[in-house]
Parts: C-alpha cells; sequence; structure tokens
C-alpha cells in the first residue's frame, strides 16, 4: 500500500505550494443531512445523523462480501491459469476452497471458468443470499459493463474486473481475519465545523478526466462538475464524480494525510441538488478507501486538484498500525 503514499506526498507538495483549491469503498449514501442550509439542525440529531450513517458504513464492511473479505488480486493474462487452496496451483486460495478448483481461462477479454472433476460452485444472484449450483464450464462476465459474474465456493468468492492494463480475479474470504478482527475505525468528533453549504458548479458537456490508482494506471471518468465551498475566505473546489442514485463522488486529499488520515486520501459523497446548484459537503463523513484494509483492493487516489491545503480533522482516521501503510508492498 506505500505505492499510495509514494504518490500522495508529491500531489500534496504542489497543490500546498499553489495554495489548492471517483462504487468505491463502502461508504455509500449521502444519508442524515440533506440539502438546505449547513446550519438548519440541533446538533443532538445531527451527531445522531452522522452515527447512524457511520454504523450503516460498518455494517456494509463487515458484510459476508465486504471489503473486510478481501483477500487475493490475481492478474489474467492469456493463457490457462489453476485455481485452489492447494500449494501447487498459480492462483492460490485460502483454506475453504476446494484444493485444486479447476481452471480460468483468458483469451482477450474472455475468462472461462472449468471447474475440476467433481468440483461444483455457486453463481451468486442479485439477491446476494441465494445462487445456482453449478457443475459445468461457464463464461464470467467482468465489471466492465455491468455487474460481474460472481461466484461462490464454501466461504470463498471470486469474480473478474477489467482494470486499464489488466483483467483481474478478486477474491473474498468470509472468514478472512481482517473481518474477523475488525473492531471498528477511530473517528474524529463529529462536529459542524465541517459541515459546509456548496454549489455544485456543472460542466457542460461533462468533462473526462484522468484518474490514477494504486496499480499505476490511469483511467479516463467522466466528471460532470466540482463542488465549491468556502472556508476562512477561501474557496476551495474539489472535482467531483458521476454516480448513480443521485450522489456525487468525491477523492480528495488534504494536510492529515500520511500522518492521522489514510496516505491515499479519503472519499466523500456529495447530493446532486433537485433544482438549482445548492447542495452540502459534510466532511464527517469522510471514509477510508478499501486500501486501507487489505493490498488488494485497486483503489483511486486524488487528483493533484483535489489536495486541500489544510487539515481536514473530520471523518474517520487512519485504520490499523501507520506502520502497516508505510512498506514497499506492490
Amino acid at each position: 500500500m506505500s505505492r499510495i503514499l509514494n504518490v500522495l506526498p508529491v500531489l500534496m507538495a504542489g497543490a500546498l505550494a499553489a495554495c489548492g483549491g471517483v462504487s468505491i469503498g463502502a461508504g455509500g449514501s449521502s444519508g442524515g443531512v440533506g440539502i438546505g442550509g449547513a446550519m438548519g439542525e440541533s446538533r443532538t440529531k445531527y451527531t445522531r445523523d452522522i452515527d447512524e450513517w457511520h454504523e450503516g458504513r460498518l455494517r456494509r464492511l463487515k458484510a459476508d462480501d465486504g471489503w473486510l473479505t478481501l483477500v487475493g488480486l490475481f492478474p489474467l493474462p492469456n493463457g490457462t491459469h489453476t485455481f485452489g487452496s492447494a500449494k501447487d496451483n498459480e492462483l492460490i486460495f485460502p483454506a475453504g476452497s476446494p484444493e485444486h478448483g479447476g481452471t480460468l481461462v483468458v483469451e482477450d477479454t474472455m475468462v472461462t471458468l472449468k471447474p475440476a472433476e467433481g468440483v461444483s460452485y455457486g453463481v451468486v444472484q442479485s439477491s446476494k443470499d441465494s445462487y445456482d449450483l453449478m457443475k459445468s464450464e461457464m463464461v464470467l462476465a467482468s465489471d466492465r459493463s455491468g455487474p460481474p459474474s460472481k461466484i461462490q465456493m464454501g466461504s470463498i468468492q471470486f469474480y473478474v474486473i477489467d482494470r486499464p492494463g489488466s483483467m483481474y480475479l478478486r477474491v473474498k474470504d468470509a472468514n478472512s481475519p481482517v473481518r474477523k478482527n475488525f473492531k471498528g475505525i477511530d473517528r474524529y468528533p463529529v462536529t459542524k465545523k465541517w459541515l459546509f453549504d456548496a454549489t455544485f458548479e456543472r460542466y457542460n458537456p461533462p468533462r473526462l478526466i484522468k484518474v490514477a490508482n494504486v496499480l499505476g494506471y490511469e483511467e479516463n471518468v467522466q466528471c460532470p462538475g466540482v463542488v465549491a465551498f468556502e472556508k476562512d475566505g477561501k474557496t476551495y473546489r474539489l472535482e467531483a464524480l458521476s454516480l448513480d442514485e443521485g450522489e456525487l463522488e468525491i477523492i480528495y486529499g488534504d494536510a492529515t494525510s500520511g500522518h492521522t488520515t489514510y496516505g491515499g486520501g479519503r472519499f466523500i459523497y456529495v447530493a446532486v441538488p433537485e433544482e438549482g446548484d445548492q447542495t452540502v459537503i459534510d466532511f464527517n463523513k469522510s471514509y477510508n478507501p478499501p486500501c486501507v484494509f487489505t493490498e488488494f483492493a485497486t483503489c483511486p487516489i486524488p487528483s493533484r486538484e483535489n489536495i486541500l491545503p489544510f487539515k481536514v480533522e473530520a471523518g474517520e482516521k487512519m485504520y490499523g498500525d501507520p506502520a502497516h501503510h508505510s512498506g514497499t508492498s506492490q
């Protein structure tokens, strides 16, 4: 995860010198405070709303297929790749999967699952609580243009993701030690100091911006506009990414990044105004990307434009031992 930490200080230095101004993660839903004025609720109700939002965030993290279960990320070049829990496989899965689960045959963008003799697997349905049991080979859809084909083998779930430069096999384990040992995430105290009235400045037409990720690749992502807010008499603008369900995702860094908060920045959601351009940005809902929990996530990192030159002492703090995020893992 140091691949993030190696990049962000450079971005940050540039932003500080200039005085500054992406579905990923398990944050979701603006919830709680809506559009209509930053100071419109009593502190008691406001704090309760933020706490309830955070509890929902933790439930999603701790779900059977949440980010805490992520245990593997394997590149999928063209060819035939064996998988299973035995050490003689190319793709070694955790205990709980068959010793020899079968093969994945990759031909450009097509990935075919061929189970080993006597091995059956489940194809997860949209309800997440049920799956069809199968024993024959199957072409796996990636997440390139919709939900991927999710395969269940005991406590193990895997599916294909498409990222710039390569396809990968993402592996999750409901029995992951990270999930079992999860005790929550430290946060800054909730305060309306970090709740701002904001303006959504739309681009017409939307622009394509380059968003880098921890794998070292850049991806062109549609940016519908910027979210502008004022702090201490200065206006700051953060580039937003399009999302469904009336929300914008913002990836940002600040002067706490790599110190009291995660070096790869944090995420925050902002509600799209139903009318006009007025919204709010609530930094109390800043949350960590999945890369803070596991080296197997493919998180985006903030652009130079989205590095704030001050400390945002709100939302989630660094997770776990800071030394865990300062090694040389790739």
